[in-house]
C-alpha cells in the first residue's frame, strides 16, 4: 500500500483525570422571584450577542385524568397558535431572528425555548408573558380543531415507522391502568377526538400560571437587567393553583411478563424491561452507568459479546431513561437475520443475568463516567434550546429543588464505585422482568386504539361534546408590542490557514467557550464516488475505518476513545467522506493520534468486513420498510438518473446486493483511491491555538504521503434525463399516512450561491411559517410538517418536497402541494410579512447559527467546498439586506415551479390509488424492494 506511515503505537493513551473533567462544567447563575411565584433563574454568557429564553411549567401528560390524555401535549401545540396580543407566535420571533422557537412535552413538564438576539428580548417576554397571562380569548374551536388534527398526524407518523408501536406497549406492559406514566404523552386518538373548547380553557387556568412556571434567561444578560424585564412583563399576571404531583412510583411487576407483537418489520427485535427509580434517587445515577456498561458504551459488554464476537446480533442497546418519579431501564437486541431467535435470546439473557451477578469492573466504570461528562461539557456551548444550559438549570430546579443538580450528579458520578453499581443493578434489575419482542409480519396491533388510560374498552367513559361551546372570555386591554432593538452585523470567527508539508490545507477557528477541540478531515469523494455496480462502498469502508487498524483492534479503539471522553465518527455525504473527532482539550495529542491510526491505517480485515457487511445489510432492510426511508431512496435516481453520480439513494448505504459482494480487498481500493492526503483538507475549530495544534497535525498527517496514481474524479457533468413528471406510487399497507416527495433537478450547481433562491424557499417551504406547512399542516390539519429544500452539492442542485400526510388525504395533498407552488409568485407573490421575516429575521438571527463550535466547522467546511471566501457569513446581511421581493419573486419563477416535478408517493395502495386520478399526473408503480427504482 502507498504512503502507509510507520505504525502507531497501541500502548494506552494518557488520559486527564475525570475530577478536573468534573470542575470545568459549571453554570454559574442569579435567582430571583416575583410575587405572583415566577421564579427567574440568570446565567451570563457574553461569547455571541444572543439571549437563550427557556420556560418550563410543571404539567406534564402524568397530571392528565382519565379521558384527558394527551391534553398537556396537546396545549403546547395551541401555545403556539397566538395569544390576545399576538396573532401568530412565531412571526415575530422568527422575524426578530429567533432560532430554536419550539416547544415539547413530557411525562414531567412542557416547556418552551428560543434562542434571541439581545435586542429582541424583550419582544421575547413580552410574548411569553402574553400567552402566559393573556392567551384564553385566543384559543377559538377553529385553532383547537386544527391544532388536534396536527397532533393526530403527529401520532399517525411516530405509529407509522418500524417498531413504532412499542412505546405504547412499553408503558402498557410496565405500569397498571391509572399509573399516572402508563398511557403516552401524545395520547389517544378518542381523547383527543373528544377535547371541548372548554375542556382545554379549564387545562389552562389549572395548571399554566406563573407559580407554577420556572423561566430561564442564559447568554448576554445579567440580573440586574433581568429582573425590571421580568417584572415589567410577568408581575402582573396573577398566580394560580398549586400544581402538585401525583403519586407515581416505581412499580414492581408480581410475575414476569412476556408479550409479542407482529410488525412490518425486517428483524426480530426482543426487549428486556423494568420501572426504575426517579432522578433524584442515587440508584438513578448508577443505573444509568451501569447499563451504560452493558450496552452503552461502542465497547459494552453487549456490543462485544454479541455484534462483535458471536455475531448474533446488528444492534444492541441498553440505556436507563430516567423521568421525575420513576424510569424505565431497558436492555434490547436486534436479532441478526438467519440467526435462531432462541439462540440469540438465551444468550442476550445470560449476559444480563451474569452482568447483574457480577457488575462492572473499575476501568468500564470510569470509561462510562468520561464519556457521560465529555458529554456534559459539549452542551455547554448552547445557552438556550432543549439541551442547553437554560434547559440544565430549569430542570434542576423544577425537579430537584437545586439548580445546580447538575453538579451533585457529576460529583456522584466520578465518585460511583462498581460495587455501588452493582448493588443497584441487584436491586432493580433482580425484580421481576417485562419481555417485549417484535417480530416480522403484518402489523395486528392499531396504533390509533394505544397510548390512552388503558381500560376505555371495559370502562368507557361517556363521550363529551367536542363541539360544546364555551364560555365568552373576557380578555383585558390591549398590550403594545415592544420594538426589536437594533441588531450588530455578525462577528465570524477570525480563520487562520496554514498548509502541512505534504499538501494538506489546514482552516483553523479559535473558540474557547468550552475545553473542547473539533477536528473534520474531509475528502473529495463521497456517495458520489462509489461505482454503479458497487453502491454502498464508501459508507461500508468508512464505517470500517473504527473496526482495527494495523495496531489495535475494534474494542481497543473504542475503549480508548472513551478513556480520553473522545468521539471520533467516519462518514459520508454526497460530495465527501470525512472523519471527525470532538476531543477533550487537555487529551488532544492522544486523540489525534488515535483519529490518524484510524483514517491511514485500516485493516480490513475479513471476519470485520463480513460483519459489518451483514449490518449494513439489515440497515439496509431496515430502511426498506421506513415509509420515509423507501421514498427517500427512490427520489434521487428518478431526479438525476441511474448513470449520474447523484442518482444513488440518499442516505448512502447502498444496494443489499453489493454490499454483500464488497471483499477486503475492494474496500482497500476505495479507501487508498479515495482517502489520500492530495484529495483532503483539515478543519478544527475549538479550545486551542494554531501554533499548538499545527505540530500534531503535521506529526499525525503530515507524514502522509500521497500515492503516485492520478487523483481520480467524479464525473459531476454527466447528463441528467429530460424531466418526466409522473407520480411513482410504492405501496406500503397498513399505512395511516401516505409519505410524499417530490424532486427535480434545477439548472444549478452548488457553487452558483443564489441568497434570492434559498429566500424565496424559505417563504415556499423551508421553515414553520413556510407557505406549503401552514397550508398543510396549521390550516388543514393534514400533516404533522411539511418542507421543501434546495441542495448544495458540488454538482447539479436539486429542488425536493416532503409531505407524510394522512392516507385519506394523499391526493388532496399533492393537488395543494402543487397549487401552492404554481401561486408563487403568480397568484401571490412575497408579501412585507414574508420579506421582512426571511431577510430580517435571518440577518438578526446570524449569531444564533454559529453559537457553537460544531456549527462555526460546518460552515468553514461548505465555504471551502463550494469555493466561497472566508467572509462569506460575515457580508451575507448586505447581501440580503439587497434582495426584495422583485428578487424573490423571479427565483421561485424560476427555480421553485413544479411542472417538471417526479413525485413518489410511499402508503397503503388501496387507500391512496382512487385519490390520485384527479391530480394530472400518470401513474407508475414500483416495488418496495427495488432500490434503482425509475432507472429505465
Amino acid at each position: 500500500m502507498a504512503g502507509l506511515p510507520e505504525p502507531s503505537p497501541a500502548a494506552a493513551a494518557p488520559a486527564a483525570p475525570l475530577a478536573d473533567l468534573v470542575r470545568a462544567v459549571d453554570i454559574p447563575y442569579e435567582q430571583f422571584s416575583l410575587a405572583n411565584g415566577l421564579t427567574t433563574l440568570v446565567h451570563t454568557d457574553r461569547k455571541a450577542p444572543i439571549v437563550g429564553v427557556t420556560v418550563y411549567y410543571r404539567v406534564g401528560s402524568k397530571h392528565e385524568p382519565k379521558g384527558r390524555t394527551g391534553f398537556a401535549h396537546l396545549f403546547e401545540h395551541l401555545f403556539f397558535g397566538g395569544s390576545e396580543n399576538v396573532p401568530n407566535f412565531d412571526i415575530p420571533l422568527e422575524a426578530a431572528g429567533s432560532t430554536s422557537t419550539n416547544g415539547s412535552t413530557s411525562f414531567d413538564r412542557t416547556n418552551y425555548v428560543e434562542t434571541v438576539p439581545t435586542g429582541a428580548l424583550d419582544l421575547a417576554l413580552f410574548m411569553e408573558s402574553d400567552r402566559m397571562g393573556h392567551l384564553l380569548g385566543a384559543v377559538t374551536q377553529d385553532k383547537l380543531d386544527k391544532q388536534r388534527g396536527v397532533v393526530q398526524n403527529e401520532k399517525r407518523q411516530g405509529d407509522n415507522q418500524p417498531y413504532g408501536l412499542i412505546r405504547y406497549a412499553t408503558l402498557e406492559g410496565l405500569y397498571p391502568v391509572g399509573h399516572p406514566y402508563r398511557h403516552s404523552t401524545i395520547g389517544s386518538l378518542a381523547d383527543l377526538d373528544a377535547a371541548s373548547l372548554g375542556d382545554v380553557r379549564k387545562w389552562f387556568t389549572d395548571h399554566y400560571a406563573p407559580n407554577n412556571a420556572v423561566l430561564v434567561l442564559s447568554g448576554d444578560i445579567d440580573a440586574a437587567t433581568a429582573r425590571p424585564l421580568v417584572q415589567k412583563w410577568f408581575g402582573d399576571i396573577a398566580s394560580g393553583p398549586k400544581v402538585v404531583n401525583p403519586p407515581a412510583g416505581p412499580v414492581t411487576l408480581p410475575a414476569p411478563v412476556s408479550r409479542e407483537m407482529k410488525d412490518q418489520v425486517p428483524d426480530t427485535m426482543l426487549v428486556r424491561m423494568w420501572s426504575g427509580p426517579g432522578l433524584n434517587d442515587r440508584d438513578a445515577l448508577a443505573l444509568d452507568m451501569g447499563m451504560r456498561v452493558l450496552g452503552g458504551l461502542s465497547s459494552s459488554r453487549l456490543d462485544n459479546a454479541l455484534v462483535r464476537d458471536e455475531q448474533l446480533a446488528v444492534h444492541v442497546s441498553a440505556d436507563a431513561d430516567t423521568d421525575e418519579q420513576t424510569g424505565v431501564v431497558e436492555a434490547d437486541i436486534e436479532v441478526k437475520p438467519g440467526v435462531d431467535r432462541a439462540v440469540a435470546e438465551a444468550r442476550f439473557d445470560a449476559l444480563i443475568a451474569d452482568f447483574i451477578a457480577k457488575g462492572p469492573t473499575s476501568d468500564e466504570l470510569r470509561r462510562a463516567a468520561t464519556q457521560y461528562v465529555s458529554s456534559q461539557i459539549g452542551e455547554l456551548e448552547s445557552v438556550g434550546g432543549f439541551g442547553g444550559k437554560g434547559a440544565t438549570l430549569a430542570e434542576g430546579l423544577l425537579y430537584s429543588g437545586n439548580p445546580e443538580k447538575y453538579k451533585a450528579d457529576l460529583a456522584v458520578i466520578a465518585s460511583l464505585t462498581p460495587e455501588e453499581v452493582t448493588a443497584a443493578m441487584q436491586r432493580w434489575l433482580t425484580r421481576p422482568v417485562y419481555k417485549l419482542a417484535i417480530v416480522p409480519g403484518a402489523r395486528t396491533e392499531d396504533g390509533a386504539k394505544m397510548g390512552g388510560w388503558g381500560d376505555e374498552a371495559t370502562s368507557p367513559l361517556p363521550k363529551p361534546d367536542a363541539k360544546k361551546p364555551a364560555a365568552k372570555i373576557v380578555t383585558g386591554p390591549p398590550r403594545p408590542v415592544p420594538p426589536v432593538l437594533p441588531v450588530g452585523d455578525l462577528a465570524f470567527p477570525a480563520i487562520e490557514r496554514a498548509t502541512l508539508s505534504n499538501g494538506i490545507p489546514v482552516a483553523f477557528a479559535r473558540r474557547t467557550t468550552v475545553p473542547k477541540v473539533l477536528v473534520s478531515m474531509n475528502f473529495d469523494a463521497g456517495f458520489a464516488a462509489d461505482p454503479h455496480d458497487a453502491l454502498g462502498t464508501q459508507s461500508l469502508m468508512l464505517a470500517l475505518l473504527e473496526e482495527g487498524t494495523t495496531t489495535r483492534d475494534s474494542v481497543a479503539i473504542a475503549e480508548e476513545q472513551e478513556r480520553l471522553g473522545a468521539s471520533i465518527n467516519a462518514g459520508a455525504s454526497l460530495d465527501s467522506s470525512a472523519i471527525t473527532l470532538s476531543a477533550l482539550a487537555p487529551n488532544l495529542a492522544p486523540s489525534l493520534a488515535l483519529m490518524a491510526d484510524v483514517a491511514r491505517n485500516p485493516a480490513f480485515a475479513p471476519d470485520q468486513v463480513k460483519r459489518l457487511a451483514d449490518q449494513r445489510v439489515a440497515e439496509i432492510g431496515q430502511e426498506l420498510a421506513s415509509p420515509v426511508g423507501l421514498a427517500r431512496r427512490a427520489i434521487a435516481p428518478l431526479i438525476y438518473g441511474a448513470d449520474h453520480p447523484y442518482g444513488v439513494p440518499g442516505s448512502g448505504l447502498g444496494d443489499a446486493t453489493a454490499v454483500a459482494r464488497l471483499t477486503p480487498a475492494n474496500l482497500r481500493s476505495a479507501h487508498d483511491t479515495w482517502l489520500r492526503p492530495d484529495l483532503a483538507r483539515i478543519t478544527v475549530v475549538g479550545d486551542t491555538t494554531l501554533a499548538e495544534l499545527l505540530p500534531l497535525l503535521e506529526r499525525n498527517f503530515g507524514t502522509w504521503r500521497a500515492p503516485a496514481s492520478p487523483r481520480p474524479a467524479k464525473n459531476l457533468n454527466a447528463a441528467i434525463p429530460a424531466p418526466h413528471p409522473r407520480i411513482v406510487v410504492i405501496d406500503r399497507p397498513n399505512s395511516p399516512q401516505s409519505v410524499i416527495v417530490g424532486g427535480r433537478a434545477l439548472p444549478l450547481s452548488g457553487r452558483q450561491s443564489n441568497e434570492a433562491l434559498e429566500l424565496a424557499n424559505e417563504v415556499l417551504g423551508n421553515g414553520f411559517l413556510s407557505r406549503l406547512n401552514l397550508d398543510l399542516r396549521e390550516d388543514k390539519g393534514w400533516s404533522y410538517g411539511v418542507r421543501s429544500g434546495v441542495s448544495e452539492p458540488l454538482g447539479t442542485r436539486a429542488l425536493t418536497v416532503s409531505a407524510p400526510v394522512q392516507a385519506d388525504r394523499t391526493g388532496d395533498a399533492l393537488k395543494l402541494l402543487i397549487a401552492d407552488m404554481k401561486a408563487l409568485p403568480a397568484k401571490r407573490g412575497v408579501d412585507q410579512v414574508e420579506l421582512n421575516r426571511v431577510t430580517d429575521g435571518n440577518i438578526r438571527g446570524l449569531p444564533n447559527r454559529f453559537e457553537t463550535s460544531a456549527q462555526i466547522l460546518s460552515a468553514i467546511i461548505i465555504n471551502d467546498r463550494l469555493g466561497r471566501p472566508d467572509d462569506y457569513y460575515a457580508t451575507l446581511p448586505t447581501r440580503y439586506r439587497a434582495i426584495g421581493a422583485t428578487e424573490i419573486d423571479a427565483a421561485a419563477r424560476q427555480y421553485l415551479q413544479p411542472d417538471d416535478l417526479v413525485f413518489v408517493v410511499v402508503g397503503d395502495r388501496k387507500v391512496i390509488d382512487p385519490q390520485l386520478k384527479g391530480v394530472g399526473l400518470p401513474v407508475e408503480y414500483a416495488p418496495a424492494i427495488d432500490s434503482n427504482v425509475g432507472n429505465d
